[in-house]
């Protein structure tokens, strides 16, 4: 074997990381920590239902080859413990006192779904916090969602391996066959996985996220109030949270980059995991332009 095998062999992955644990404002945080110390942390922020072992270990495991990467569980979520908030404020400040129990001053967002209305929230009022954040597969404050119609659609396709397959993926052959290799990289890890804690987080975030999207936001007030640099992404045919959210978004916030995937939904990111890899690299890594 190479020292090169070797040294890759001794790298953690999402798949073999140990979950830790801090403990702070009432909540005990369950939380996985990959790639190197140095540099500023990317601290993934997870969508409805999910928890750590939800995310996509070709996503998660290809940032961290570079950066620190910390995927956690929130308030109640998984191995978390407390209260799941039914509103994004909470979430957000639950979320920025798990950032400030590790130390960290300075870090990058990236929220999926839920955990993309949530980063609004926390880069809006945390501006020296955020440095740069990713909003994949999310609304806006007022933005437009159809959860409930898209889950009870997903969860009557009994045929379907898995009700991921039909809320991330389009019905093509090619996004279903990229669908099962999602689901297959997410059930690797076979000891120490993540917990679901069903209704008591779903139900909460459910409300959260539909309050979110029914409470107007004249003049997009809370985008235009983040500062920071953004990468928008989504999903051509995300049927949950629609595309036309991310141009909305895009639009509003006073300095976004949009990405939209070809023949993908609501798991755009994990369909496209090689792209989008490279898309957020190359968002996180270019130095600002000069004023």
């Amino acid at each position: 074997m190479t020292q090169l095998a070797i040294a890759n062999k001794d790298i953690a992955t999402l798949e073999t990381a140990p979950t830790h644990y801090i403990e702070g404002n009432g909540i005990r945080f369950a939380y996985r920590r990959l790639g190197p110390a140095a540099g500023t942390p990317l601290v993934l922020l997870q969508h409805f239902s999910g928890n750590i072992d939800a995310w996509d270990p070709a996503v998660v495991n290809a940032l961290a080859a570079d950066r620190s990467v910390i995927a956690f569980d929130n308030a109640g979520v998984g191995r978390s413990t407390g209260q799941t908030p039914d509103n994004i404020a909470a979430m957000a400040r639950d979320a920025v006192a798990f950032i400030k129990l590790l130390g960290l001053s300075r870090v990058d967002l990236l929220g999926f779904s839920l955990g993309g209305c949530v980063a609004q929230q926390i880069a809006a009022e945390h501006e020296r916090l955020v440095r740069k954040l990713i909003l994949v597969g999310t609304a806006p404050k007022g933005g437009e969602e159809h959860l409930l119609a898209v889950l009870q659609q997903a969860f009557s396709q009994t045929d379907a391996p898995d009700p991921r397959l039909p809320l991330f993926f389009t019905n093509s052959a090619a996004s279903q066959s990229s669908g099962l290799a999602f689901l297959m990289r997410a059930k690797v890890r076979k000891d120490d996985r993540d917990t679901d804690n069903g209704s008591a987080v779903t139900d909460p975030q459910a409300k959260a996220l539909i309050t979110w999207c029914a409470t107007p936001d004249p003049g997009h007030a809370m985008l235009r109030a983040i500062r920071q640099p953004a990468l928008v992404v989504s999903g051509s045919h995300d049927t949950m949270l629609p595309a036309n959210n991310a141009y909305e978004m895009s639009r509003e916030l006073r300095n976004a980059q949009l990405v939209l995937y070809p023949d993908s939904g609501h798991g755009a990111l994990f369909q496209h995991h090689e792209m989008f890899v490279s898309h957020v690299r190359t968002f996180l890594d270019a130095q600002p332009a000069a004023a």
